[in-house]
């Protein structure tokens, strides 16, 4: 079994009109920091918020009525879900989708928004599957796989022949692997298409099973990630063999890398992706050589993040850049000085966003206090102005969190 350009150019006959044909778009500031031509596909802006929607559509939409008449079933933790769901909801089937218990409300939320019938059952992904399995053969329902099937591939796949109608110039491809099946369809159209272009896998780290099993390595995927989307243990069969023969390189990028990423996406380009979403920027963070001066297109598969998750992102991502910081100051336990703390912090251009002062917990003498402060800084040079002010003014100061001072 294989799925070839044929098969992806029916899969584009039947998406046309049903979804949303998501922009290729310039990365003006992105490309002038990292030094490429880069352009951006827009997947995010699918209604689902990810690629999913277009796989479940092609796999859905050929089912025969006798597949469907008791309804559809998925297991997924999340992207894969709402395509399903807002697939089926379209198609008038019903649909039934395995979450695993601890998954986070508001995904649960926005899969039962769609129409679907949301189970939650299984601490882990893989007690999902199973009782997924077992639920659609109780009550005889399709399975509907994320990945591993044909149909699903051709789907995916059509986000090559947009990207490449859109910019003929293309040079190189930069897709996220999670079960494989949206590489394997963008590698198969690309390649048939314009076999000198490069088309460039990306996996987290702590989840490398496509390149482990390319390599022929002991799998050692597990672990907490921010790219929950591409955290997948074992890869399909039939994308890992499209992968063998198609790919031209697998690129494994780290927490820091992937948390970079989404902070560049919404600081510089405006575009909100999550953590899967955005693996291919950051393997353009962790090997910029690998990139520099090539028309690069990259796919922004999900934008399905958390509201609380992207927020604490961005503001590791200040501390990070110098640009919120945390400081202790000894001072002395009287009347005034708070005040006169917060002068001397605004005088330099800092602003308080918290301040906390202790007289009673840390180990300072009695007629001293401690007080924390975390403050919104311009850059590291400007947080070395604030600490030396108080310290000239007589306020011990030291930094606890955020860009160091020598920095």
């Amino acid at each position: 079994m294989t799925v070839t350009l044929h098969d992806i150019e029916e899969a584009a006959a039947l998406l046309a009109g049903k979804l949303v044909r998501t922009p290729l778009v310039p990365a003006v500031g992105l490309s002038e920091e990292l030094g490429l031509d880069l352009h951006l596909k827009l997947e995010n802006l699918q209604r689902a918020g990810s690629f999913k929607s277009r796989g479940a559509y092609v796999r859905m939409s050929r089912l025969p009525a006798s597949a469907t008449a008791n309804g559809v079933i998925a297991m997924s933790a999340g992207n894969h879900a709402q395509g399903v769901a807002y697939v089926a909801r379209e198609l008038g089937i019903p649909a039934t989708i395995v979450m695993p218990e601890h998954t986070p409300f508001m995904k649960v939320e926005r899969t039962r928004r769609y129409g679907a019938r949301v189970v939650l059952k299984g601490e882990t992904l893989s007690e999902s599957a199973t009782f997924a399995r077992q639920l659609a053969e109780a009550e005889n329902l399709t399975f509907v796989h994320p990945y591993d099937d044909p149909d699903i591939i051709a789907g995916q796949g059509t986000l090559a022949l947009e990207m490449l109608a859109d910019d003929p110039a293309l040079e190189v491809l930069v897709v996220p692997i999670g079960g494989g099946g949206v590489i394997a369809g963008i590698a198969t159209a690309a390649k048939t298409l314009k076999p000198d272009i490069e088309v460039i896998g990306v996996e987290v780290a702590l989840y490398p099973s496509m390149y482990q099993a390319l390599h022929g390595q002991e799998p050692t995927s597990g672990g907490q990630t921010l790219a929950e989307g591409i955290a997948v243990k074992t890869p399909g069969v039939l994308p890992l063999e499209i992968i063998r023969q198609k790919v031209d390189d697998i690129l494994l990028v780290d927490e820091s890398a992937i948390e970079r990423a989404v902070q560049h996406l919404t600081e510089i380009q405006k575009i909100v992706a999550e953590g899967a979403g955005a693996a291919g920027i950051a393997a353009l963070l962790a090997y910029p050589e690998r990139f520099r001066g090539r028309r690069t297109g990259v796919v922004i598969c999900g934008g399905n993040i958390d509201t609380r998750m992207l927020s604490s992102v961005l503001l590791r991502g200040l501390a990070r850049d110098g640009k919120l910081v945390r400081i202790r100051s000894e001072i002395s336990d009287s009347p005034g000085v708070l005040a006169k703390i917060a002068g001397l912090i605004g005088d330099c251009g800092g602003n308080i966003v918290e301040i906390y002062h202790q007289r009673l917990f840390y180990n300072v003498p009695v007629k001293l206090a401690e007080l924390d402060a975390v403050i919104e800084t311009r850059t590291p040079d400007h947080v070395r102005e604030i600490v030396e002010r108080l310290n000239q003014a007589g306020y011990p100061t030291r930094l606890l969190g955020g860009a160091t001072p020598e920095e």
